[in-house]
């Protein structure tokens, strides 16, 4: 079947080319990687500075694995790993004064799935309690925990499907889906036959096998549908192994999975949306690799690896049988898939395997079927590469931007004294943490953001108390002086101007004005969601040759005053501190905590500085072209997030203006 015409090769060749157009290419699959395992380090560093590490944050799918485009607009699954309860498969792994969980994977319990029996803290024996909203007592007497998910409290915005919460993409945004885990540091019992086994592709090695027996796997509060004890059961999930299988795929597989993904969303979902999921594709595209001969997967081969693909997934359907890839008794379709479905779904498979390749014609995700047209008469389209790339650096900038927040909470209602001692407790932190690759550059995009906030702390202090800003201050606020464009640099500025020293303060400025390049330089505001226009041409044109974790020329952040930073904030700025009455509060949630700060974009705030300089200095013609150009910024520039304070501040101005005049 597979022994397809030398045209199949000129269409798999095509097709390649569409897909590296598009971003399926190995540079972009890398960066997406490196994007993504990045913001995942850089949550946990932040969770082991401020939340002593008691979850481990993890970005599994699509986006992490760089198997997705554009088009596809993937979600995230972020999987929250909590690390206070541990979890055991044998008697010999309890701790001591822990509240154990046993994984109980008998015969009672459906394939792919366990009990968690709660153990005495003081002894490795069997708990003894009454049922209660957290836990069941059976009738043989075991007390096993109950599924539990997020409180609503802290997911307002989330619905619930499955053991996810999951929250609707807005303004541009992926949608998101959190579940929340439990680890268990052994291999499943129930996975360990495939430890041992080997198909014809020699897939996975014995090394990635190994890798994979050392992650352990992670308990998801969800029960098999139908099963007896579909409330009490927990699935085992073996996601980090899957990772690592995934991050060993060569091109044309990540390529396979792709399209096999498209032909489903193209094909299958408008009419039977969800029941073949991209997780099944993926086990498929497993099952395959493994049991295929490896020199297949070849880029001028691709179309036969699809049909290869689409065959056993048509099987799959025709069986009701998707067996996990490392559980093989779970099966991933159980349930899933009704008659009327399956009849249809099988017809379409069948038209889309019999087309040899014309249905990919008929796909529009990312305009895939355009593009091939286009190939055949040799004609090429702009190629996606530089505005991922430029995408992907405003997610890490958004990332930094967001570690603002954290520290925010975390310092709300902090006297400056405990803020200074906190900062400083964070930064011997980060100086401690023992890691290497993207930890390490997770440590070295946070650091300098909190040398700038500690530098800002003291100087506000200093302020309060002398009026002059002292050395070690000053030395802090310069660690931070290449965070991003500006940001950092106006903080600086803003504590010149506050200290009364204006000379330097308009040095400063007119550094940071020189440097900034209005056509290239995007705004980036971590605070809350809110809609974004098309970022700029010549920002993408700059991002494509550049990596994930250079940010500091091209992005800017807003610029964040805590109420411990108050002195370093100009008069006219310090109310935005203080914007919600009692009565509001009441409303707002943790995700509003950026509202008790001072916080303002930093080119608006770049021009107000200079207007209150040089009000100071008396130089009238430069005082209102700083005027002029804090209102054009306000009317023109698309990507605010605090446009509100900058008509504030200009407001600010004009009075200023009229008392001038008066």
């Amino acid at each position: 079947m597979f022994q397809e015409p030398h045209y199949t090769q000129t269409l798999s060749m095509r097709v390649s080319e569409v897909l590296a157009d598009i971003g399926v290419d190995e540079r972009i699959v890398l960066k997406r990687r490196r994007t993504w395992l990045l913001r995942e380090s850089m949550a946990n560093v932040n969770n082991q500075l401020w939340n002593d590490n008691s979850y481990i944050v993890y970005y599994f799918g699509s986006q992490s694995e760089g198997t997705t485009t554009m088009g596809m607009r993937s979600d995230t699954d972020e999987l929250y790993c909590i690390n206070i309860f541990p979890v055991i498969q044998d008697w010999s792994e309890w701790i001591h004064g822990e509240p154990n969980y046993l994984m109980i994977q008998d015969n009672s319990v459906s394939p792919g799935y366990c009990l968690l029996q709660l153990l005495r803290p003081d002894a490795p024996l069997p708990a003894d309690r009454e049922s209660n909203q957290y836990f069941f007592r059976d009738r043989t007497g075991k007390v096993l925990l109950k599924q539990f998910i997020f409180p609503d409290e802290y997911f307002h915005k989330f619905s619930l499907h499955g053991p996810a919460r999951v929250e609707q993409g807005s303004h541009g945004y992926c949608d998101r889906d959190i579940v929340i885990a439990l680890h268990c540091k052994t291999w499943p019992q129930q996975a360990r036959q495939w430890l041992d086994q080997q198909g014809e592709g020699q897939w996975p090695s014995a090394e990635m096998k190994q890798y994979c027996s050392r992650t352990g796997c992670f308990v998801v509060p969800v029960g098999c549908r139908g099963s007896e004890h579909e409330q009490l059961e927990w699935r085992i999930s073996t996601s980090l192994a899957e990772r690592c299988l995934m991050l060993n795929l060569n091109i044309t597989q990540i390529r396979c999975y792709v399209l096999m993904k498209m032909v489903i969303k193209s094909f299958i979902d408008p009419q039977f949306e969800d029941v073949i999921s991209s997780y099944m594709c993926k086990t498929v595209l497993f099952h395959c690799i493994a049991n295929s001969h490896f020199n297949i997967w070849r880029e001028n081969n691709l179309l036969s690896c699809l049909l290869l693909c689409l065959y056993n997934l048509h099987y799959s359907i025709i069986n009701e049988n998707c067996p996990h890839f490392i559980i093989p008794k779970n099966n991933l379709m159980r349930g899933k898939i009704t008659s009327v479905e399956k009849t249809n779904i099988l017809d379409i498979l069948n038209n889309i395997i019999n087309s040899a390749g014309v249905a990919l014609l008929c796909i529009k995700c990312d305009g895939l079927g355009f593009r091939l047209h286009f190939k055949f008469y040799n004609l090429s389209l702009v190629k996606a590469s530089k505005y991922i790339s430029g995408h992907l650096l405003y997610d890490i900038a958004i990332s930094c931007s967001g570690a603002s927040l954290i520290s925010s909470y975390s310092l709300k209602n902090k006297r400056p004294n405990e803020a200074v001692q906190k900062l400083t407790t964070c930064l011997s932190k980060i100086s401690n943490i023992q890691y290497d690759g993207l930890y390490k550059t997770a440590c070295q995009l946070l650091a300098p953001r909190y040398c700038t906030t500690l530098g800002s702390v003291l100087a506000s202090i200093n302020i309060d108390q002398h009026n002059i800003v002292s050395a070690n201050a000053f030395e802090l606020i310069l660690l931070g002086w290449f965070t991003d464009a500006a940001s950092s640099k106006l903080k600086l500025a803003s504590i010149l101007f506050c200290a009364k020293e204006i000379q330097k303060a308009d040095l400063a400025l007119s550094i940071i004005e020189k440097y900034y390049d209005l056509q290239v330089v995007e705004p980036v505001c971590g605070c809350y969601d809110f809609e974004t226009e098309a970022l700029k041409q010549e920002f993408f044109a700059t991002c494509d040759s550049r990596n994930v974790d250079t940010i500091h020329d091209d992005m800017v952040s807003c610029v964040t005053f805590l109420p411990c930073e108050i002195h370093c904030v100009p008069t006219e700025l310090r109310y935005e501190m203080i914007r919600s009455s009692p009565g509001d509060r009441i409303f707002l949630t943790q995700e509003d905590d950026w509202m008790d700060n001072a916080v303002v974009d930093s080119l608006p705030y770049l021009y107000f500085l200079q207007y209150k300089v040089y009000s100071h200095l008396g130089r009238n013609n430069e005082k209102q072209s700083a005027l002029s150009k804090l209102h054009r910024t306000i009317i023109t520039e698309p990507n605010l997030g605090h446009r509100e304070t900058a008509f504030n501040i200009l407001g600010k101005c004009m009075e200023q203006e009229v008392q001038d005049i008066k």
